[in-house]
């Protein structure tokens, strides 16, 4: 039924397309002056949505259509990468606003002087997955340190990793509740009295596979519990797309160390500005723009890229 919907909303926004294209050519054979500004502000709305559904027939794969899971850890760089890690949950949630996706957080822990060590998001929308999982990998930044008192260019490493979304009807992933070891204890970190004085945050640990998950943000255990489900599904999801082919993982890629030589995409701020992905060689100048959420260009080098 899910596939069912999703196919009869393809259809229909092809169909909704053809109609204002079809609506548009009859008012432009009136050849009414009148009209021309109203013409005008159709044509560039049909041809914005035209480029983005042309984006949507590179994303043909099982998952791509579905929510995502994304992860950001700290790599080598110490309080710099910890604040390039902020930095990255940042533009990613202004391209996720953009893209009018929702995100929650759903867990995140702090670095000691500034920035963040870890996150991960939950991303929802059509086609999350099939766009974010485009930036998985090693991010670099080239800057001069706010946080070296002789103000010298440092360079830090984050890496981003991105997963489909299991949802719990998914026949790839299944739990078993007896193979789950459950820990219970008090919040760390910011989030006030409230969140610290109970034991709210949960820890699953997936005994057969090793697989750890802690979850803490919300005052609920409950709600805690739920998006650590969430997360070992994803993750459990990715094992098994893995083991189905040794080769290759669609999914994951191999998994590379956030440090020198393995960076997917360099953030140059000093001393000159440019951003420039080492995959499909895209790059662009304005380094800020980028970071406030600009990933447009990116993305889509990236899966023309691997569409050829």
């Amino acid at each position: 039924m899910k596939n069912l919907a999703d196919l009869r909303d393809e259809i229909s926004t092809w169909k909704n397309l053809e109609k204002r294209i079809s609506d548009a050519l009859e008012l432009a054979e009136l050849a009414d002056p009148s009209l021309q500004q109203e013409l005008e502000a159709e044509l560039t709305a049909i041809t914005n949505q035209v480029a983005n559904l042309e984006m949507t027939t590179l994303l043909g794969g099982k998952y791509d259509r579905g929510n995502a899971l994304l992860t950001i850890n700290t790599g080598e760089g110490g309080t710099d990468a910890q604040d390039w890690a902020a930095m990255l949950e940042r533009m990613y949630l202004r391209w996720c606003e953009r893209r009018g996706f929702e995100t929650e957080i759903l867990e995140q822990t702090e670095g000691e002087e500034a920035g963040i060590k870890t996150v991960s998001i939950a991303v929802n929308g059509p086609f999350a997955y099939g766009y974010l999982r485009a930036e998985k990998g090693v991010h670099r930044l080239v800057r001069l340190s706010p946080f070296d008192a002789a103000h010298r260019r440092h360079t830090s490493f984050a890496q981003v990793e991105v997963l489909p979304e299991a949802v719990q009807e998914d026949p790839t992933v299944v739990i078993n509740p007896d193979e789950i070891k459950i820990d219970i204890f008090r919040s760390s970190g910011a989030g006030g009295q409230n969140v610290q004085k109970n034991a709210t945050a949960v820890r699953l640990t997936h005994l057969p596979t090793g697989i750890v998950v802690t979850c803490q943000n919300e005052r609920s255990q409950m709600q805690n519990r739920e998006n650590a489900m969430r997360v070992l599904r994803a993750r459990l999801l990715d094992l098994a797309q893995i083991a189905a082919d040794q080769h290759l993982s669609d999914l994951r890629g191999a998994y590379q160390k956030a440090e020198w030589g393995s960076q997917i995409r360099s953030y140059v701020l000093h001393p000159y500005q440019m951003v420039k992905d080492h995959r499909s060689g895209y790059e662009v100048g304005n380094s800020l723009a980028v970071l406030d959420g600009d990933l447009d260009g990116f993305i889509e080098a990236y899966l023309r890229m691997k569409k050829e």
